[in-house]
């Protein structure tokens, strides 16, 4: 069976790698359970002193949510697809270790949510970014927030209603991507960032990042919590699957005529 995350050890970094690369690492629940577990493992270990993140591939680091797993929720499992993000968002903002994001390639939607909700964040000229669910029917409830938050309000509302992607370049340039480097090097930028955290003092490492999600969670939580409202209404509406349909068919037969 395939591991959906891969994990690694280099001294004190532990290394977390996406690993569905025929699918442009795309998210469905094993692999965000298994996110869960690998995240759990490098809390609870002492010798893990600061965490890298990063896709599978050389394409993506996540292209988003798999339509494939999407297309058939109705309301209930809609609000149980919230919940797991829930669990893994939360995870990731109260960690006490450094998580650093090595973009190397694409991260749309919720692999955008993830990667903001890194501490760092490493990429590449080709590591388009951006929220693109209005084009596949998927209302943004958390994204919003994430992006609002580093960004202010207008840009924010531009990227959630038009759905477009942004150049790494552009990422890079109002603040998303810290260390913008060519493609071949993101990985040991990410590295370098990660052992240069992990020689931080732990207590004060520990107190500085619970401070941060201190000052931040209220927003998070009403995010998800918003999640789950607008993803049954979504959902029950039966928009979302009509639009993943036709999309998944477009795809479908570009790739025969291919």
């Amino acid at each position: 069976m395939q591991d959906f995350v891969l994990l690694a050890r280099e001294a004190e970094v532990t290394v977390l790698t996406l690993n569905r690369p025929e699918v442009l690492n795309a998210w469905h629940r094993p692999m965000r359970e298994a996110l869960l577990t690998a995240l759990d493992a490098c809390e609870a270990d002492p010798n893990c002193r600061a965490i890298v993140l990063t896709g599978a591939g050389e394409r993506a680091f996540g292209a988003g949510q798999d339509l494939n797993e999407t297309k058939t929720f109705d309301e209930d499992r809609a609000e149980e697809w919230i919940e797991e993000w829930r669990a893994l968002y939360l995870r990731i903002r109260t960690l006490s270790k450094p998580l650093i994001c090595a973009l190397n390639g694409l991260a749309a939607g919720s692999a955008f949510q993830v990667a903001l909700l890194c501490d760092i964040r490493v990429g590449h000229d080709g590591s388009k970014m951006g929220q693109p669910e209005i084009n596949s029917g998927i209302a943004s409830s958390l994204g919003p927030w994430i992006m609002r938050e580093m960004l202010g309000l207008s840009r924010t509302t531009e990227l959630v209603l038009t759905g477009r992607m942004m150049s790494g370049e552009e990422a890079h340039r109002i603040g998303l991507i810290h260390y913008l480097v060519p493609a071949a090097e993101v990985r040991e930028r990410a590295m370098s960032v990660a052992r240069e955290l992990a020689g931080k003092a732990p207590l004060a490492m520990r107190l500085d990042k619970a401070r941060l999600h201190e000052m931040t969670v209220e927003g998070l939580l009403d995010g998800l919590d918003s999640g789950v409202r607008m993803q049954r209404e979504s959902y029950g509406s039966g928009e979302p699957a009509r639009l993943m349909a036709a999309f998944l068919d477009r795809r479908g037969n570009q790739g025969k005529s291919a």
